[in-house]
Formats: C-alpha cells, structure tokens, sequence
C-alpha cells in the first residue's frame, strides 16, 4: 500500500476507536514520526493529510527542513534531545515533545530567551518508572507544571508517554489511564504559563488503547511508512 492509503487507513482506524470511546475523531491528531525517511517519503505524508510531523533525530530534522519536507505541515521534534544540541532544535520546531529532564528544560528555556522565541513543550513522563527511560515521574511532572512561570523561553502545552513494550493488547491501558488522570490533574490547577491541550500517547502498536483512555495525539511511523530497515 502506499503511503497516502496508509495513511486513510489508519485515519478510519482511529475514527472507529474514537467512536467506539464516545469521542469526537476530530479530537485526535495523528503526527507522522518520520525517522529514517527521506524528504520525498515525509512530503508524500504531508500531502496525505497528516496532522504534523515527529522528527527523532537532530540531523534528519537539519537535513530535510531545508529540503521542504515539513512545508504546510508543523514539525514536532519527538525524540531524546541532549543539551548540546538544543540551539538547533528551539525555534525551529512546533512542539518540542521530549523535554524529559530538568536540565534539558533549563537548557531550552535559556536558548529560546536568547533567540527571543517562546518554545512550546510538552513534559515526557516516565508512566512507567522504567529506570532505563528518561522522563519525569508523575509527582515530578505536577510539581514541575506548578512552577512553569519560572520558565518564560517556553510554554506547557501537555503531555507525552511511552509506557512499557506491551505483551498482548490492552496492557498499557492503565498507563494511559494514569496519563490521561494527571492530565486533567494539571489542567485543573490553571497554573500560568501551561495550557494543557496535548496529550501525546500511543503509537503504531497500541494507538487505539490510547485513544480509548484519552490521547489527543498518537505518533506513528511503521502504519504510515512501512517497517524500518536499520543497517
């Protein structure tokens, strides 16, 4: 299949969880994680009717800006970003998704006041206390969301997850439930600088479980592009 009935597949998939949970499909926005493709791939996507694009590495996000690949569609940066590499990233994208870290937060903050930008960013939680994955702890995320006026180079727009490698269907509902409860936690409090909108979980293997307990966007890359071929 190509991409473009990849991509009308999926949208039909997501309409029926959307439906099956009582929700609006309009509610859910689908973001093309776009690793390992090139710039022709991603604008094929674009021209299918993606929400946006993910990008996981810092030099493909380089490589294929200039190139047009994201033109008419915003770009999400969705993967772990190290500090020395955030001047190439604030500014230049939509929504950082993976600020995992304190001083990742501090790092981007700092860049975007020099750039004189307000980066948006979504805190990645560790739903799962997996100690081999970054992320904040859910006590961490609440206490961190409270303080977000201290950061004013960047603006709190949600959440992001990836719960632990599932066994079989339905696993990871209860993480996305334990999402989705301190998502509405923190969008209850009104805290400034934050605007609770995203809430960034589920991908090409448990999309619809995430849907079900809450999502309002899913990353996903093998149902759009196929498997990838890693050398």
């Amino acid at each position: 299949m190509s991409i473009a009935e990849n991509v009308a597949a999926l949208r039909a998939r997501m309409a029926e969880a959307a439906r099956a949970a009582g929700r609006d499909p309009a509610e859910i926005l689908l973001c093309a994680a776009t690793k390992m493709n090139d710039a022709a791939r991603v604008r094929e996507a674009v021209a299918s009717g993606v929400d946006c694009c993910g990008e996981n590495r810092v030099q493909e996000l380089t490589e294929k800006q200039p190139l047009g690949a994201y033109e008419g569609c915003p770009v999400h940066f969705i993967g772990r970003l190290q500090t020395n590499k955030v001047n190439k990233v604030v500014g230049k994208v939509d929504l950082l998704q993976s600020v995992d870290r304190m001083e990742l937060l501090e790092a981007v903050n700092k860049a975007a006041l020099r750039l004189g930008v307000r980066q948006e960013i979504l805190l990645e939680v560790n739903i799962g206390a997996e100690p081999q994955k970054g992320g904040f702890s859910p006590e961490e995320t609440r206490a961190l969301a409270a303080r977000m006026r201290e950061f004013p180079g960047v603006f709190l727009r949600g959440l992001m997850a990836i719960p632990p490698i599932s066994e079989k269907k339905g696993d990871n509902c209860k993480y996305f439930a334990k999402m989705r409860n301190l998502f509405i936690d923190i969008a209850g409090e009104k805290y400034d600088n934050v605007s609770m909108v995203c809430l960034s979980m589920g991908m090409s293997d448990d999309f619809e479980d995430a849907i079900a307990e809450g999502s309002t966007m899913i990353r996903v890359g093998t149902a759009i592009f196929g498997p990838r071929h890693y050398n």
